[in-house]
C-alpha cells in the first residue's frame, strides 16, 4: 500500500466543514464536488482510502461522471472497496438523475439553440451503445411538442427511410423538426453519411412543407450540429 493512501484521515476525523455530509447540510449538494457526492453514497471508504478518495478513484478510472453513467453492475463491483452494495446505491442514483431530466414536461421546453436540444436529450442518449434517430417535434415558438425515436441501427442516408422521419411531423401538423442522434464511439463530429442524410432530410422537408432546422449530434464527448458547422445548411 502506498504512503500516499495511508495518509488519508478517515471521514470522521476531518474536520466538520470539510465532510461531505455536514457540507451538505450546511451549504447545499449543489456546493459539493461529483467525488464528495459519490462519497455520500458509498458511506465508508477502505482501509487506506476514505469514501472520498475511493469516489475520486472511480471516477479517475471511468473518465468522469459520463463514463460511470455507463458502467455496468459488474464492472463497479470489480472496483476496489465497492462491491455489490455499494455499485446499486451508485446506480441507481445515476438512473434516478436520468428519470429526474425525463420527467420535466418537454413541452415547456423552447429550443433556442443546439446546447438547448444536447441539454434535452443527453442524459437519454449520449451512453446509448447503439445508433438511435430521434426526431425533436417543435411548435410554431419553437416548444418542443414531443420527441419520437424513428430508427435504431445505422444511421446513414442508405439505411434510414426519409419518410419516417417526416411521417409524425406531417400527421401532427408540425412545420419544423429537429434530427438528432448519437454516436456511441464518444466522438460527436459529422461523418459524411451524416452530411448526405442530412441533405437528403432537408430537400425532403422542403417538399412536404416541413423545416429541418438542425441536424444535432450527441455523444459522451459532447455535441456537434450540423448547422452551426454549416454542414448541408446553406
Amino acid at each position: 500500500m502506498t504512503q500516499g493512501l495511508e495518509s488519508r484521515p478517515l471521514i470522521r476525523d476531518m474536520p466538520a466543514d470539510e465532510r461531505p455530509r455536514e457540507r451538505l447540510r450546511m451549504r447545499g449538494a449543489e456546493v459539493l464536488t461529483n467525488a464528495e457526492l459519490i462519497a455520500i453514497l458509498l458511506r465508508t471508504g477502505a482501509s487506506g482510502e476514505n469514501a472520498v478518495a475511493v469516489a475520486q478513484r472511480i471516477l479517475s478510472r471511468f473518465e468522469g461522471l459520463a463514463g460511470l453513467g455507463a458502467a455496468g453492475f459488474g464492472e463497479l463491483c470489480k472496483e476496489r472497496a465497492m462491491g455489490e452494495a455499494k455499485a446499486a446505491q451508485v446506480m441507481a442514483a445515476i438512473e434516478l438523475g436520468k428519470r429526474i431530466v425525463h420527467a420535466q414536461p418537454p413541452e415547456r421546453r423552447i429550443i433556442r439553440s443546439a446546447q438547448d436540444v444536447y441539454a434535452l436529450l443527453f442524459a437519454d442518449m449520449a451512453l446509448l451503445e447503439q445508433e438511435h434517430l430521434r426526431v425533436i417535434l417543435l411548435s410554431a415558438r419553437n416548444e418542443v411538442v414531443s420527441v419520437r425515436e424513428v430508427y435504431r441501427g445505422n444511421i446513414s442516408a442508405v439505411q434510414v427511410r426519409i419518410a419516417e422521419v417526416f411521417q409524425v411531423a406531417v400527421r401532427d401538423g408540425c412545420q419544423s423538426i429537429i434530427v438528432t442522434h448519437n454516436h456511441p464511439s464518444g466522438d460527436p463530429a459529422p461523418s459524411a453519411e451524416d452530411a448526405e442524410l442530412t441533405r437528403q432530410m432537408i430537400e425532403a422537408g422542403k417538399l412536404l412543407g416541413v423545416e429541418v432546422m438542425d441536424h444535432v449530434i450527441i455523444a459522451r464527448h459532447g455535441h456537434a450540429s450540423l448547422r452551426d458547422l454549416k454542414i448541408a445548411f446553406a
